[in-house]
């Protein structure tokens, strides 16, 4: 699937509009923080899942029913350590960046990599997308440690309940099972308005109070048909979602790769939120390892399953 320059125009602001600093200057508060830090990055992701919920058999098997290639935020983050370990990221020289929904439940994947790594520069807003742009992108990258790395996990979200409903889930102290996302829910039906013929005629396209879930709209756009013949349109939702967010992070990424330092590390899928009293889960999509040269040099994906 390819965006069209305009679509991805519609938020992502210029390269021009950002000076990268000096080699050195930003990442003094960071390895401020990190430099006494004496735990690896294995025995934090130990010292976070010993805090949570121990896996539950029924959900385990009630989202990967419904989302094959699914595994628990506990063995994504053993993995991921794991691996990125072997290149030599550590807490020390490493810095976590997010394009995640601005929905609660989306930081518990967010907070977890957060402890085990130490930081994060958020990318992202609605639905996941990453509306801080090649701007935001720019000024991250001039935020990792000399000589270190960037981890980046994108994608969008989603609910299930206990009885399996997806695009809903229970929330903490409060008694309404709830959509979720929200946002890409509401963008899935104005899609299916103006599929189905039914969408009211508005001049207020475009607005600056809700300006990104007007871009959340507009970028879904290219999957009508898509959403209209799945057999689910809540368990397809996400993906059609993730297919759009793709194609932007990438285009960021090859916009900025230059201020790459050490490495990147880019992590995209979908996240699956289920009870608070159950953990939560990834399904993997893309896990590319970038040199310091800006350059694709692995697919890291397949150790993910």
């Amino acid at each position: 699937m390819k965006l069209s320059p305009a679509v991805i125009t519609l938020f992502v602001a210029t390269t021009e509009a950002f000076t990268v600093a000096p080699t050195g200057h930003g990442t003094s508060k960071i390895n401020m923080i990190i430099n006494g830090e004496t735990e690896t990055a294995s025995e934090k992701v130990a010292s976070v899942f010993s805090k949570l919920p121990e896996e539950n058999a029924v959900v385990d098997k009630l989202v990967k029913t419904n989302f094959p290639g699914a595994i628990s935020n506990k063995d994504l983050a053993t993995r991921v350590v794991e691996l990125l370990g072997e290149k030599g990221f550590k807490p020390s020289n490493t810095l976590l960046a997010t394009s995640l929904c601005a929905d609660e439940l989306a930081r518990e994947l967010e907070d977890e990599f957060v402890e085990i790594y130490g930081n994060n520069f958020n990318l992202g807003g609605l639905s996941g997308f990453p509306f801080a742009g090649n701007t935001g992108f720019g000024a991250m990258a001039a935020h990792i440690p000399d000589d270190g790395f960037c981890l980046l996990i994108h994608g969008p979200h989603v609910g299930i309940t206990k009885e399996g409903q997806v695009g809903k889930v229970e929330r903490s102290g409060i008694a309404l099972v709830d959509n979720c996302c929200g946002s890409a829910i509401a963008a899935s039906n104005y899609l299916q308005g103006i599929t189905n013929g039914g969408a009211a005629i508005t001049p207020k396209i475009q607005q600056f109070s809700d300006f990104q879930q007007g871009a959340v709209q507009e970028l879904i756009l290219p999957f009508g048909k898509r959403l209209g013949r799945a057999e689910n349109r809540m368990r397809e939702l996400p993906y059609a979602l993730y297919d759009s967010q793709e194609a932007l992070v990438t285009d960021i990424v090859n916009t900025g790769k230059g201020g790459i330092k050490k490495g990147l590390a880019v992590l995209g899928g979908i996240q699956i939120n289920t009870s608070p009293d159950t953990l939560d889960y990834f399904h993997p999509l893309k896990f590319d390892y970038y040199d310091s040269d800006g350059n694709v040099v692995e697919n890291m994906l397949p150790y993910l399953k």
